[in-house]
């Protein structure tokens, strides 16, 4: 896959930029497939929900509301991702078990890191158009990240 910056220099604006500060916590720093997204907010019940299904080198990409008060995935989960073949997952919020995430053959893009777990509410929507830092992102669209960022490229752009 083409890094990021070149992406954008062939593209321009035609695809989207998720222009967050964003850190990386996965064992891989690179990495890229077709959406899935969520949109919750310190709930994580619909994170495990969607990584407990087959992940065909997906990209779970979650509106957290860039809160990093609660932590939206842990070693927990990032395990359950990597054993149901998931490729990565960029979330507008927080991980925790960083230092496990790390050991991980997975790709994981947060804001941030906190200890707290985050609750279970049961509160997720899945699958429905997102934005996430100003980018929007839709089920199918292809997600491509590296260490320049997160750029999302419509279908009819493969």
């Amino acid at each position: 896959m083409q890094p990021t910056c070149d992406l954008y220099d062939e593209h321009l604006d035609a695809l989207e930029v998720l222009a967050l500060p964003w850190r990386d916590f996965g064992g891989r720093t690179s990495f890229h497939g077709p959406a899935q997204t969520i949109r919750c907010f310190n709930d994580n019940t619909t994170v495990r929900s969607q990584l407990e299904a087959p992940g065909e080198g997906r990209v779970l990409v979650v509106d957290g509301a860039e809160s990093i008060t609660h932590a939206l995935l842990g070693d927990r989960l990032g395990e359950l991702a990597v054993a149901n073949g998931w490729s990565g997952l960029v979330i507008a919020g927080a991980v925790r078990d960083t230092d496990a995430l790390a050991a991980l053959d997975l790709g994981v893009k947060a804001l941030s890191a906190v200890p707290r777990k985050s609750r279970k509410e049961d509160s997720g929507v899945v699958g429905q158009t997102i934005v996430v830092g100003g980018g929007r992102v839709s089920p199918g669209d292809l997600v491509v990240v590296d260490a320049d960022g997160v750029v999302v490229l419509p279908p009819d752009l493969r």
